[in-house]
């Protein structure tokens, strides 16, 4: 409990500290076509948690297996998103240093080997195959977090909600120092979150997270799920860790399909994410929040629901696939549908001027 208490008061004081350095060099976030705020905001909710992160070493050193590989990966990542936050980088160097990094990350020997029992009751070994996945599934995961930071609250209640359900399955797997580990990453962003929605000191001290945190959340999340899944010492099946990031994940998928159907690129910046076609239905960002986060909240609890049950892999594998479908249909009918009224909205007004 102390561990917490002083990861939460050290991450809030960051953030107090950082925003007023992040004014004073320009990294700041201002308003565009694409991005609706007021203001010029810091940057700096990534630099908190980062810095939170030396917060828990110093007090438990042992929580997390190679915590030196982890920290020269993140440092890495947290310096390229502070220049991409403020110089706006082009997507290919980023892309390589993401690369980079599941290359290291892979070279400690941490990579996905294993895909669990899915090829109905056979383990699908992937041996060298592996590599290519564990680059494909760190490069997804960096993506995806990147991608839902885009209404105030999202990036960290999403996060929140997948580092808690990993505190969980550690916590059950009887690995209580992963399990800590996890509870204080979510104590680490709650600062950041209270800070992004105006709690309790308005807007005045409004902060957002950055590209440099987004990365750094979507590596860490990567990093703990692969721990999570391979190995003797994993709690929990790897079809499972899908339904960790189900919404992240499901909704990056989506949007991409769309940016490629539409001839663009698949890294071009749009407002097509969930959080935009709740938003494009006017409904308020604090309801838009709650449903996002109460959507992944119910798809974590499920996943771990159904890694409790003896069930087949492969049956939660399908159950997954089912559920992406029916997210992918649901989002783009109710995407059409807006288009339409808004068509039909704009014909009539002309036909009446």
């Amino acid at each position: 409990m102390q561990e917490i208490v002083l990861v939460f008061l050290g991450a809030l004081a960051l953030l107090f500290i950082s925003r007023k350095i992040a004014k004073k060099v320009g990294l700041v976030d201002k308003p565009n076509a694409r991005k609706h705020h007021n203001g010029h905001i810091p940057l700096v909710g990534g630099v908190s948690v980062y810095l939170s992160l030396w917060i828990i070493y110093v007090m438990q050193p042992d929580w997390l297996p190679d915590f030196s590989i982890y920290m020269v990966c993140a440092t890495m990542l947290i310096v390229v998103g502070v220049l991409d936050d403020k110089l706006d980088l082009p997507v290919m160097p980023r892309m390589a240093l993401q690369a980079l990094v599941a290359s290291i990350m892979m070279y400690n020997g941490l990579y996905l080997y294993s895909l669990g029992h899915i090829l109905f009751g056979y383990e699908l070994i992937l041996g060298v195959i592996g590599y290519a996945v564990t680059l494909l599934a760190v490069v997804a995961a960096i993506n995806a977090f990147n991608m839902v930071d885009g209404i105030d609250g999202l990036l960290g209640a999403l996060s929140s909600v997948t580092f808690g359900a990993l505190a969980v399955v550690f916590w059950m797997g009887n690995r209580i120092d992963m399990a800590l580990w996890c509870l204080c990453l979510m104590v680490a962003c709650l600062p950041y979150i209270l800070l992004n929605l105006g709690i309790p000191w308005g807007r005045k001290f409004k902060v957002f997270m950055g590209d440099a945190g987004s990365t750094l959340i979507g590596f860490t999340v990567i990093w703990l799920l692969i721990i999570a899944t391979q190995g003797e010492d994993a709690v929990m099946r790897p079809v499972t860790a899908l339904w960790l990031i189900a919404v992240p994940l499901m909704d990056m998928l989506r949007v991409m399909m769309g940016r490629i159907r539409r001839g663009d690129s698949p890294f071009k910046p749009d407002r097509e994410h969930l959080h935009h076609v709740l938003l494009n239905k006017n409904i308020s960002p604090c309801i838009a929040l709650c449903i996002v986060f109460t959507l992944s909240f119910l798809f974590s609890a499920w996943g771990l629901y159904l890694e409790a049950l003896d069930i087949s892999d492969t049956m939660i594998l399908i159950i997954y696939m089912l559920s992406a479908v029916c997210y992918f249909f649901s989002i783009n009918s109710s995407q059409n549908i807006t288009i339409r009224l808004s068509k039909f909205k704009k014909k009539r007004i002309t036909s009446q001027s």
